[in-house]
Protein backbone atom coordinates (compact mmCIF):
# COMPACT_ATOMS: atom_id res chain seq x y z
CA UNK A 1 0.00 0.00 0.00
CA UNK A 2 0.85 3.38 -0.64
CA UNK A 3 1.58 5.80 2.12
CA UNK A 4 -1.22 7.71 0.88
CA UNK A 5 -3.40 4.52 1.71
CA UNK A 6 -1.77 4.17 5.09
CA UNK A 7 -3.38 7.16 5.86
CA UNK A 8 -6.56 6.73 4.36
CA UNK A 9 -6.51 3.34 6.72
CA UNK A 10 -5.42 5.62 9.60
CA UNK A 11 -8.24 7.92 9.95
CA UNK A 12 -10.60 5.11 9.52
CA UNK A 13 -8.59 3.46 12.23
CA UNK A 14 -8.49 6.41 14.69
CA UNK A 15 -12.14 6.93 13.80
CA UNK A 16 -13.01 3.15 15.43
CA UNK A 17 -10.52 4.04 18.33
CA UNK A 18 -12.82 6.69 19.12
CA UNK A 19 -16.22 4.69 18.79
CA UNK A 20 -14.49 1.83 20.53
CA UNK A 21 -13.66 4.11 23.93
CA UNK A 22 -17.04 5.51 23.25
CA UNK A 23 -18.37 1.98 24.12
CA UNK A 24 -16.31 1.23 27.03
CA UNK A 25 -13.11 1.19 28.69
CA UNK A 26 -11.66 -1.90 27.81
CA UNK A 27 -13.57 -2.78 24.31
CA UNK A 28 -13.31 -6.12 22.22
CA UNK A 29 -13.08 -4.93 18.75
CA UNK A 30 -13.52 -7.38 16.28
CA UNK A 31 -12.23 -6.87 12.65
CA UNK A 32 -13.06 -9.62 9.71
CA UNK A 33 -13.62 -9.84 6.19
CA UNK A 34 -12.45 -11.71 3.34
CA UNK A 35 -8.73 -12.79 2.94
CA UNK A 36 -6.65 -9.72 1.04
CA UNK A 37 -9.16 -7.31 2.37
CA UNK A 38 -6.76 -5.77 4.60
CA UNK A 39 -7.86 -6.57 7.90
CA UNK A 40 -3.55 -7.05 9.50
CA UNK A 41 -2.95 -3.38 7.82
CA UNK A 42 -6.00 -2.05 9.24
CA UNK A 43 -5.53 -3.53 12.72
CA UNK A 44 -1.84 -2.50 12.79
CA UNK A 45 -3.30 0.75 12.51
CA UNK A 46 -5.98 0.58 15.11
CA UNK A 47 -3.35 -0.69 17.94
CA UNK A 48 -0.87 2.06 16.78
CA UNK A 49 -4.01 4.80 17.10
CA UNK A 50 -4.68 4.07 20.52
CA UNK A 51 -3.99 6.63 23.48
CA UNK A 52 -2.36 3.96 24.90
CA UNK A 53 -0.13 0.52 24.55
CA UNK A 54 -2.33 -1.37 26.85
CA UNK A 55 -3.92 -2.85 24.12
CA UNK A 56 -4.05 -6.45 22.90
CA UNK A 57 -3.63 -7.81 18.97
CA UNK A 58 -5.08 -11.61 18.39
CA UNK A 59 -4.59 -12.46 15.05
CA UNK A 60 -6.90 -15.36 13.59
CA UNK A 61 -3.96 -16.82 11.58
CA UNK A 62 -1.75 -17.48 14.57
CA UNK A 63 -5.31 -19.30 15.89
CA UNK A 64 -6.16 -21.65 12.67
CA UNK A 65 -5.15 -25.11 13.14
CA UNK A 66 -3.69 -25.81 9.61
CA UNK A 67 -5.15 -24.88 5.95
CA UNK A 68 -8.44 -26.58 6.72
CA UNK A 69 -8.93 -24.59 10.25
CA UNK A 70 -11.08 -21.72 10.02
CA UNK A 71 -14.11 -23.27 11.43
CA UNK A 72 -12.31 -24.44 14.29
CA UNK A 73 -10.32 -20.88 14.81
CA UNK A 74 -13.56 -18.80 14.48
CA UNK A 75 -15.35 -21.60 17.18
CA UNK A 76 -12.05 -21.46 19.47
CA UNK A 77 -12.83 -16.93 19.55
CA UNK A 78 -16.06 -17.66 20.99
CA UNK A 79 -15.60 -20.77 23.13
CA UNK A 80 -11.70 -19.88 24.29
CA UNK A 81 -11.56 -16.52 23.96
CA UNK A 82 -14.42 -14.06 24.38
CA UNK A 83 -16.91 -16.20 26.32
CA UNK A 84 -14.43 -16.99 29.03
CA UNK A 85 -13.72 -13.51 29.26
CA UNK A 86 -16.76 -12.09 29.81
CA UNK A 87 -17.45 -14.90 32.09
CA UNK A 88 -14.77 -15.35 34.03
CA UNK A 89 -12.34 -12.58 33.14
CA UNK A 90 -9.89 -14.83 31.70
CA UNK A 91 -9.50 -15.47 27.67
CA UNK A 92 -7.00 -17.92 26.40
CA UNK A 93 -6.28 -18.48 22.82
CA UNK A 94 -3.61 -21.48 21.36
CA UNK A 95 -1.27 -20.80 18.77
CA UNK A 96 -0.80 -23.07 15.38
CA UNK A 97 2.96 -24.02 14.94
CA UNK A 98 2.55 -24.23 11.03
CA UNK A 99 6.14 -25.11 11.36
CA UNK A 100 5.30 -28.27 13.21
CA UNK A 101 2.19 -28.43 12.26
CA UNK A 102 0.63 -28.78 15.45
CA UNK A 103 -0.99 -26.86 18.22
CA UNK A 104 1.76 -25.11 20.03
CA UNK A 105 1.45 -23.02 23.89
CA UNK A 106 -1.88 -21.47 25.27
CA UNK A 107 -2.16 -17.47 25.68
CA UNK A 108 -4.34 -16.34 28.53
CA UNK A 109 -6.34 -12.68 27.62
CA UNK A 110 -7.63 -10.57 30.79
CA UNK A 111 -10.46 -8.67 31.08
CA UNK A 112 -9.48 -4.78 31.65
CA UNK A 113 -7.43 -4.25 28.26
CA UNK A 114 -8.78 -3.28 25.07
CA UNK A 115 -8.62 -5.79 22.43
CA UNK A 116 -8.61 -6.24 18.66
CA UNK A 117 -9.11 -9.46 16.92
CA UNK A 118 -8.36 -9.99 13.38
CA UNK A 119 -8.80 -12.12 10.78
CA UNK A 120 -11.25 -14.56 8.44
CA UNK A 121 -13.96 -15.62 10.58
CA UNK A 122 -13.84 -14.02 13.92
CA UNK A 123 -17.11 -12.24 13.27
CA UNK A 124 -19.50 -15.06 14.01
CA UNK A 125 -23.31 -14.85 15.32
CA UNK A 126 -21.55 -16.00 18.56
CA UNK A 127 -18.79 -13.67 19.35
CA UNK A 128 -20.46 -10.81 17.45
CA UNK A 129 -22.55 -9.70 21.06
CA UNK A 130 -19.63 -10.22 23.01
CA UNK A 131 -17.40 -7.75 21.14
CA UNK A 132 -18.14 -4.08 21.71
CA UNK A 133 -17.53 -2.69 17.93
CA UNK A 134 -18.01 -4.92 14.81
CA UNK A 135 -15.79 -4.11 11.80
CA UNK A 136 -16.28 -5.61 8.08
CA UNK A 137 -13.50 -4.95 5.66
CA UNK A 138 -14.09 -5.77 2.17
CA UNK A 139 -12.50 -5.26 -1.58
CA UNK A 140 -12.75 -6.20 -4.83
CA UNK A 141 -12.44 -10.36 -5.58
CA UNK A 142 -9.30 -10.07 -7.78
CA UNK A 143 -7.70 -7.02 -6.24
CA UNK A 144 -7.35 -8.99 -2.81
CA UNK A 145 -6.76 -12.35 -4.45
CA UNK A 146 -3.56 -10.37 -5.90
CA UNK A 147 -2.93 -8.64 -2.41
CA UNK A 148 -3.12 -12.09 -0.84
CA UNK A 149 -1.28 -14.10 -2.75
CA UNK A 150 1.28 -11.48 -3.23
CA UNK A 151 1.51 -11.00 0.98
CA UNK A 152 2.73 -14.64 1.04
CA UNK A 153 5.19 -15.10 -1.35
CA UNK A 154 4.15 -18.14 -3.22
CA UNK A 155 3.30 -19.62 0.70
CA UNK A 156 -0.87 -19.20 -0.54
CA UNK A 157 -1.22 -20.18 -3.90
CA UNK A 158 -1.33 -23.51 -3.33
CA UNK A 159 -4.40 -23.07 -0.68
CA UNK A 160 -6.47 -20.56 -2.52
CA UNK A 161 -9.31 -22.31 -3.06
CA UNK A 162 -9.52 -24.65 -0.30
CA UNK A 163 -9.35 -21.33 1.69
CA UNK A 164 -11.93 -19.57 -0.36
CA UNK A 165 -14.05 -22.42 -0.23
CA UNK A 166 -14.23 -22.43 3.28
CA UNK A 167 -14.58 -18.97 3.78
CA UNK A 168 -17.81 -18.84 1.41
CA UNK A 169 -19.27 -21.14 3.84
CA UNK A 170 -18.62 -19.38 6.89
CA UNK A 171 -20.05 -16.07 5.10
CA UNK A 172 -23.01 -18.28 4.42
CA UNK A 173 -23.56 -19.77 7.49
CA UNK A 174 -22.73 -16.26 9.67
CA UNK A 175 -23.78 -13.53 7.43
CA UNK A 176 -20.70 -11.73 9.02
CA UNK A 177 -20.79 -8.32 7.27
CA UNK A 178 -24.83 -7.60 8.45
CA UNK A 179 -23.17 -7.93 11.99
CA UNK A 180 -20.70 -5.32 11.84
CA UNK A 181 -20.87 -1.72 12.75
CA UNK A 182 -18.44 -0.44 10.42
CA UNK A 183 -17.73 -1.47 7.06
CA UNK A 184 -14.57 -0.28 5.27
CA UNK A 185 -14.04 -0.96 1.42
CA UNK A 186 -10.17 -1.21 0.65
CA UNK A 187 -10.57 -1.42 -2.78
CA UNK A 188 -9.06 1.63 -3.70
CA UNK A 189 -6.40 1.05 -1.33
CA UNK A 190 -3.69 -0.79 -2.92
Amino acid sequence: MSSADRVDLSQHARTLVRQALDRSSAPVVLIDGPSGAGKSTFADSVVASWPDTTVRLVRMDDLYPGWDGLDAASAAVHDELLGPMRVTGIGRWRRWDWTASQPAEWHEVAAGSPLVVEGCGCLSRRAAPLADLRVWLTADDGVRKRRALARDAGGFDAHWDGWERQWQRFVRREWPRLLADLVIDTTTTS
